[in-house]
């Protein structure tokens, strides 16, 4: 996948994230798509590097869908405990 498959991959995994990880964050709207573009980005990494399943050029394998948003959560969770009491 090129680089915009994978902001694309990103910007619909931080909405998944959000949806399975409701309730406010620090960042607002902007800040979840920049971290689900974050974890897309991470969640392909570690999948490739760690856990030896190379991301496919596919866009639609379930594989890369599940790092993806494995990222995303992970990093939606973390940014959370950093800055979740910064809106309040």
């Amino acid at each position: 996948m090129s680089i915009i498959g994978w902001i694309i991959l990103g910007l619909l995994a931080g909405a998944i994230a959000k949806f399975l990880l409701p309730g406010r964050d620090p960042g607002g709207f902007i800040g979840t798509t920049l971290i689900g573009v974050a974890g897309a980005f991470i969640g392909g990494w570690i999948a490739a590097h760690w856990l030896d399943h190379p991301i496919t050029k596919n866009f639609y394998d379930g594989a890369t869908w599940a790092a993806a948003i494995g990222g995303s959560l992970v990093l939606l969770i973390v940014y959370r405990i950093l800055f979740g009491n910064s809106r309040d």
